[in-house]
Formats: C-alpha cells, sequence, structure tokens
C-alpha cells in the first residue's frame, strides 16, 4: 500500500509539474511585439475612453485591484476611489485629453506583465505615464499607474520655491 500511495504521489507530482511547464511555455511563445502592439493599442484607446467621457470603457482597462497615482502627492487611490474622484468630470461630458507622443513598452519572461513608459501631450503641456499591466484571462488590464508632471531642470528651482509651503505642510502630516 505504501508503494502504491507513493507512486501515486509520485504521478500526481510529474502530472502537475508538467501541466506548469506547458502553460509557462505557452506564456513564453507569446510574440512579444504583438503583445506590444496589443498594449500600444489599449492605452490608446484608454486616453481615447478619458477624451470622450467614455467612463464605462476608461475604468474597464483597469484591473479591479489597481492603484491610480496622480500629480498631487495626495492622489493615490484605489480603483474604487478614483472611479468616484473622477465621476463628476467624467459627468460634464470631458474628462482629460492625453495624447502619447513617445512610448516605451516592456514585457517579463512569462508574458503575463508589462510595464511601460509615455511621454504625454496633455492640457498641462508634458506629463509622463507610467505603469504596469497584468495578463487577465487573457487580456491586458492596467494593474498600476502613475502620472506626473514634467519639470523642465532649467525652471525647477522656481517650482520648488513654488510649493516648498504647501508640501513642507503636507510632509509634516504625512509623517505624523
Amino acid at each position: 500500500m505504501r508503494k502504491y500511495i507513493t507512486r501515486l504521489s509520485l504521478l500526481v507530482t510529474l502530472v502537475t509539474g508538467m501541466t506548469t511547464i506547458q502553460s509557462c511555455e505557452q506564456q513564453v511563445k507569446a510574440d512579444p511585439a504583438k503583445e506590444k502592439a496589443v498594449i500600444a493599442s489599449l492605452l490608446d484607446s484608454f486616453n481615447i475612453a478619458a477624451a470622450k467621457a467614455d467612463y464605462n470603457k476608461y475604468f474597464g482597462y483597469y484591473a479591479e485591484d489597481a492603484v491610480f497615482m496622480g500629480t498631487d502627492a495626495t492622489e493615490r487611490w484605489t480603483k474604487t476611489e478614483f472611479m468616484k474622484w473622477a465621476k463628476p468630470f467624467f459627468d460634464r461630458g470631458k474628462a482629460w485629453d492625453f495624447t502619447a507622443v513617445k512610448r516605451e513598452i516592456f514585457l517579463d519572461g512569462t508574458g503575463s506583465m508589462a510595464w511601460f513608459d509615455e511621454l504625454l501631450s496633455t492640457q498641462m503641456k508634458i506629463c509622463r505615464g507610467s505603469g504596469v499591466l497584468v495578463k487577465q484571462g487573457g487580456n491586458w488590464k492596467i494593474s498600476q499607474y502613475v502620472l506626473s508632471a514634467t519639470v523642465p531642470n532649467t525652471i525647477l528651482d522656481t517650482v520648488v520655491v513654488m510649493k516648498t509651503a504647501e508640501e513642507d505642510s503636507l510632509l509634516k502630516t504625512i509623517r505624523k
């Protein structure tokens, strides 16, 4: 009986291992150029959905456990929090209009995770978007998105002076 259980355990281990290897091989076989094109298209559609104030489509690009980080240090929201904050903007018929002017996309070795950075033309002038996407059920979803306002080095000292009082106050609050 002991030999039977040992052999059965070994067989289950081998089958499970082979299934895992096959799954990983299928993921690795994904064509990186094709996946990057799919992600680029998704990100463009994501920006178009915001410009058209298509609330459901825009937030449909996010994973359920996604996090959004905006340009203000206080803007770190779960998907649900971000949806609540953004709803009035979408309700007025136009949220924001971002267009990628330069984008880099990277894939992990399994083909199930990607990250990107992009320069965006916006009403705030040039911004940087960056984020992480995960493949869920065969579809890419934004897991984390970070929007940053760029500051040219030639005026950085002036901007630091402009934001010092407000951000020093915020730092005191955060550190408590």
